[in-house]
């Protein structure tokens, strides 16, 4: 694994740390790749329920890595495109995972980082940690992120965080609906590992499954949706033990 994503396991949860601390986290590609990578990791491996993600130091993540950018503007089309490709695989990562990824935030979590947290399936975030989209402010467009973040919190307030560019405080994005719960100052990913130790103490089996279920529901219409709930419960059914 590479050293720009630390990996810990607790038992049966195992935590995803983003290891570019001198610039705060910000997504190159080597990170881009390892990141996709350590997840796919925890997803193959049976020890694992639980999956927390965080970032070393004082940040989350401050989004895409512009030094990095600048290199790639003057590469040809081909690499660029793969560039592309590789930060699109990393942002549906987690939805393809059956095991649920826990977000811990604390300090910034901008651009990118802010997408990334907000991929997570649970996110709790510091209530010092500021959250956003700023690409506007730098003349960027938040394209990959944005199809996440429409469905997250809606057409409204999905328009105004891109187009006005700005960060917002925990409190404010739990009332949003970017995160689920504040933590305390500095306590962002002990929080967040107890929440972890809870959903792992669980029925691993149903666990993946209320994921799997979730995921494929959740952009469904309703007809669909309830076709999808019905052959879930059916197929859960054969996981149950028996009775005595």
């Amino acid at each position: 694994m590479s050293a720009t994503v630390l990996v810990a396991d607790d038992g049966a949860v195992r935590t995803l740390t983003l290891n570019r601390p001198d610039k705060l986290n910000a997504l190159n590609r080597e990170l881009i790749l390892a990141l996709t990578d350590a997840f796919a990791a925890a997803d193959a491996a049976p020890e694992v329920a639980v999956v927390v993600l965080t970032g070393a130091g004082r940040a989350f993540c401050a989004g895409a890595d512009l030094g990095d950018l600048k290199l790639l503007a003057g590469r040809s089309a081909q690499e660029q495109l793969a560039h592309a490709n590789a930060t699109m695989a990393l942002f549906g990562a987690i939805q393809r995972m059956d095991k649920p990824v826990i977000g811990a935030v604390n300090g910034v979590a901008v651009g990118g980082g802010c997408g990334l947290a907000m991929s997570c399936d649970w996110v709790l975030a510091a209530e010092d940690a500021k959250l956003g989209y700023p690409e506007i402010r730098h003349g960027a467009l938040p394209a990959v992120v944005m199809a996440n973040l429409v469905r997250q919190v809606g057409r409204k307030a999905a328009f105004e965080l891109v187009a006005l560019g700005e960060t917002v405080a925990a409190r404010k994005a739990e009332q949003l609906g970017m995160i689920n719960r504040v933590g305390a100052p500095g306590q962002a990913l002990a929080e967040a590992l107890a929440v972890a130790r809870t959903m792992a103490g669980y029925d691993h089996t149903t666990l993946w499954a209320i994921k799997r279920l979730f995921h494929r529901v959740a952009d469904q219409p309703l007809q669909p949706a309830l076709e999808t709930a019905r052959d879930f419960n059916i197929l859960m059914r054969g996981f149950r033990k028996p009775a005595g």
